[in-house]
Parts: C-alpha cells; structure tokens; sequence
C-alpha cells in the first residue's frame, strides 16, 4: 500500500536521479518529492535501501522493464536574444515555470527543440553553478537544414522545449590543458577555461576563425585571459602550424579539439591517441566504416530478437519493438541512443566515441553503428 501511495514520487524521484546521474550530481541534489522518498530513512542503512528502491524501479532512466524511455523535455522561455559576433546570436533560456534548471558540467550540450519540431544540439555556456538558466551561442547557417534560422528568428518570450543536457565532452584531469577552436567551436570551450583557470591550471587556447568580426567572445577572451589566448583570424593571420603546436605540448597534454571537419581532421592528423578530445559539429562520415551487412540483434529485455537488414539501421529496429527509446540527432553526434552490449561485438561508426574508445564493447550508437559478426546482444 506504502508502494502505491509512493508511486508518483519514486517516478519523479527517480528522473531526478538519472539527471543527477547525467551530470554529475549528488544525492544532496534531490529537491521536491524526491524528499518525500527519503522522509523518515533515519539511518545510513535505511537511506542505502532508499536509493536501491529508486535504482530499481527506474535504473538509469528505464522502464521497470529495463528498455530505455525517452527523457522527458522541459519548456523553456527565451529571456534574452543578443547579437555576439556577425551572424552569431547568444540566447538566455529560463524554465517557464521558473524552477531550477537540471544542472551540468563543462562540455555539456542540450537539445533545442524549435516551433518547427526540428531539434538541434547545441553547447552550453556560463556558469553551471547558475540553475536559473541556459546559454546557447548559435550560428546561422545559410546552407544548413533550417534550425540555425529558425533559432535567429526567435525573439524574447518565445516558448521552446529542451531536452538534456548530456556530456560526451567533459574535462579530464591533466598536467596540461591545449584548446583549439574554431569559429563557434569555442562555445563549449568557454565554462572549461573558467573552471581551470580559476583552479590555477595550466592551460592555452588557440582560436581560428574568419575574421574577428565574426568569432565570438574574442573581447571577453583576450581581457580576462591576457597571455592564454591566441587569436589567429584568417583574413589577418597564416594558418597555425598544427604540427608544430602539438610537438611543443607538454608531457601528458589533454589536446581539446572543436570545429569545422577540415580543422578536426588536421588535429587528429598530429595529435596522438589517448590525449585528443574532440566535438564536432556535423557527421564525420567515417572514412574506416566497412560495408554494411546484415545481422541479428537481440532485445534481452524486451524478450525479441530483430533482423537487421543492411539498408536500415539498427536504431529503427529497436524502434519497432520500443518507440519510446531515446534519441536525438540519429547522426553519432549527440549521444542520446547510448544503448549497453551484452554480448556481440559493436562496429563503431560514431562522433561519440573518442579515439582511444572505439574499441569499447560495453556500448553501442545503434543510429549509425553496426555489428562485427552476425549477431549481438542488447540491454534493451
């Protein structure tokens, strides 16, 4: 009976769990009726047999039956719309009903989901201490697919839905930090530098882009980080040498990397494994990805094995047996279809995955990735 009364306040304790999962919370964090769920557990035990009824009535985010259900969005209003470079627009999210935001980390993103029904990932910045809002820095695009100016449209009080954040970029611990961005590739860059800085790290941006009319932040940058920041405009300046850059890295150097293809592609010519970590904007489109070829994935607990077929993709199988799985770009990029690898061997075709990750067998991106071998086993 307990149960039964509880059960609306487990189901919103427990999303509130996974978002602390997510990123990077505490049990601290728990806010509302997840105080409800706590209520009464005096004791050290008590509250450890709390938080396993939490885990296993929504693990990670799954239904009692362990497939993954698709995060619910939030609303959110447009609070301020400012101009940051040319054909750059910065926008100030706040929730609609004024509550705290779900909190993040440097190298986070969220989902913008636009009037349209389009959605579209973009990086956060300012400080992730402050839970009153999100900042986002969009570019228009003219040759894009529609968001970019569709998001330049907007205007203050305008209503949009959000979903996340997710980290696929976060700050590692090094002796030494290097930052290459290029043009809005700077924006996750932006609560990273904070973060170090003010812990006293060792750390260096080079920033590329057009022209300095057109990168973002370069004012801010250069008056707060007088000596770190390298601009190096392309109307003014030569292409950096990469090469030479890298070699006079630091032992143990965490090399970050954000930008156009043709930069990333230039870093990750130069840059040793292991200490390279990049975001990119777009599908790489991976030149080491195999033919497709048909195979077998079973479904453990959903209790079905699909056949999939060399033109479709391994996400829309699952789909067909779970439409309520997570998902987002269906490109790599955002991370939001992570699904876990029982057995089987995955064929990494995602932006996700770092280079010293892509022999990883614990996951899989089932929008893009396939399978070596004819069969494997999914947590789905």
């Amino acid at each position: 009976m307990a149960f039964g009364f509880l059960h609306d306040a487990l189901e919103d304790a427990g999303e509130q769990a996974a978002r602390l999962v997510a990123t990077g919370g505490t049990a601290a964090q728990l806010t509302g009726t997840a105080d409800v769920v706590f209520w009464g557990f005096g004791s050290s035990v008590l509250s450890l047999v709390g938080a396993l009824l939490l885990s296993l009535y929504k693990p990670g985010g799954r239904t009692p039956r362990g497939r993954r259900k698709r995060q619910p969005g939030l609303r959110v209003r447009v609070a301020d719309v400012r101009t940051v470079a040319d054909g750059t627009v910065a926008l100030t999210l706040r929730a609609t009903g004024g509550q705290a935001l779900p909190r993040w980390a440097p190298g986070a993103h969220v989902d913008l989901v636009l009037p349209s029904g389009r959605v579209r990932q973009y990086s956060l910045y300012g400080d992730p201490a402050d839970a009153g809002c999100y900042r986002v820095a969009v570019l228009r695009e003219p040759d894009g697919r529609g968001g970019s100016a569709e998001i330049h449209r907007l205007r203050p009080g305008a209503e949009i839905g959000i979903r996340g954040p997710r980290n696929n970029f976060p700050l590692v611990q090094a002796p030494a930090y290097l930052f290459l961005a290029g043009g809005i590739g700077i924006t996750p860059f932006l609560p990273m530098i904070h973060e170090l800085n003010r812990a006293g790290a060792d750390w260096r941006l080079i920033y590329r882009g057009k022209s300095l009319s057109t990168m973002p932040f370069t004012d801010a940058l250069a008056r707060q980080y007088p000596g770190r920041v390298t601009l190096l405009p392309a109307d003014t300046h030569a292409r950096p040498d990469l090469a030479a850059v890298l070699r006079g890295c630091p032992d143990g150097v965490a090399v970050y990397c954000c930008g156009p293809e043709s930069l990333l592609r230039a870093v990750e010519e130069h840059c040793p494994a292991g200490t390279l970590h990049t975001e990119r904007f777009a599908a790489s489109g991976r030149a080491d990805a195999g033919p497709s070829t048909a195979f077998d994935a079973e479904l453990r607990q959903s209790g079905v094995t699909v056949h999939v077929p060399a033109d479709r993709t391994l996400l829309a199988a699952i789909q067909d047996v779970d439409p309520t799985v997570d998902l987002s770009c269906e490109d790599g990029i955002c991370g939001s279809c992570v699904t876990r690898v029982l057995a089987g061997t995955p064929d990494h075709r995602d932006d996700v995955l770092q280079a010293h990750e892509r022999d990883r067998t614990d996951v899989i991106y089932p929008c893009v990735s396939r399978v070596r071998g004819d069969r494997i086993v999914l947590d789905a």
